[in-house]
């Protein structure tokens, strides 16, 4: 998991590199691209009134990258990497949880007709075989089905509790990461109001134009931990329906599995 961990950090630092150089690049061609059309309009004033679509929503794309930069690079970039991580680690979870959440019926059923013939070495195999937690807990259960039904039961629950913490794995992290969105973009709306004071007590002036810089950067800091914020909430709700469903899914199967293990030892262990 440190690896893992260690992997994103290196992959997100290189993402807000290529990032930053990419604005650069792109303010570079916007002044020589403003240039260019201020020489157009000297000569050619009517063909300025012309633009293409295009470069209308291209404009809205050139004026995020431009809000970000206005926000200041340093917590800008730490919100943008608090995106990243929070996205690794819920990427993971639903990859994680749609591997878990299996056909449960079938699997049940091959369990239960490998008992009525009193195969339970091929049970053993039928669940050895198959991936998910309702699997895992199976096995452990039918390791144990010459030690009696409380034995049996005993194991499914423990068992079942551990594979209950292995679907919440992580979900700390997803909480961390959306508590510290918006808890950095209110440090940079500290940030933003502490240079605007700054600049009124340098300039000995109060007007809108000495403090609209820190207001500025106040307000899209705050904007943008919002933004992810909100963005990993709905993500974390996704995850946390997918594993109470898949809980809820581990209850049904022990029930029937401990119902199929009663029937063969009424069948075979008279």
């Amino acid at each position: 998991m440190k690896k893992l961990f260690a992997t994103i950090a290196c992959v997100a630092f290189m993402s807000v590199g290529f990032m930053t150089q990419a604005f650069a690049q792109d303010a570079a061609t916007d002044s020589a691209a403003a240039a260019v059309a201020a020489a157009v309009e000297e000569t050619d004033a009517p063909a300025a009134e012309t633009i293409p679509a295009a470069e209308e929503e291209a404009s809205f794309h050139q004026a995020l990258k431009t809000k970000f930069i206005e926000g200041g690079p340093e917590f800008m970039a730490t919100i943008a990497i608090t995106l990243i991580l929070g996205l690794a680690i819920c990427l993971e979870r639903i990859i994680y949880l749609n591997l878990a959440d299996t056909n449960n019926e079938k699997f049940l059923a091959e369990i239960d007709q490998a008992l009525e013939r009193g195969d339970v070495e091929g049970a053993k195999k039928i669940a050895r075989d198959t991936r998910g937690p309702v699997a895992s807990i199976a096995y452990q259960g039918l390791m144990r089905i010459d030690q009696g039904v409380d034995i049996v039961e005993r194991s499914i629950v423990s068992y079942g509790g551990v594979q209950g913490g292995l679907l919440e794995k992580n979900l700390s992290w997803i909480t961390l990461f959306i508590a510290m969105a918006p808890s950095l973009g209110f440090l940079g709306t500290v940030v933003g109001m502490v240079m605007a004071f700054d600049k009124i007590e340098r300039v000995g002036d109060i007007s809108p134009t000495v403090v609209a810089g820190g207001m500025k950067v106040a307000l899209i800091t705050t904007i943008g931990g919002l933004i992810v914020a909100l963005i990993l909430q709905v993500f974390y709700n996704y995850i946390l329906s997918k594993v109470e469903g898949i809980l809820n899914k581990m209850e049904d199967a022990s029930i029937t599995l401990l119902d199929s293990i009663i029937k063969y030892n009424v069948k075979f262990k008279k």
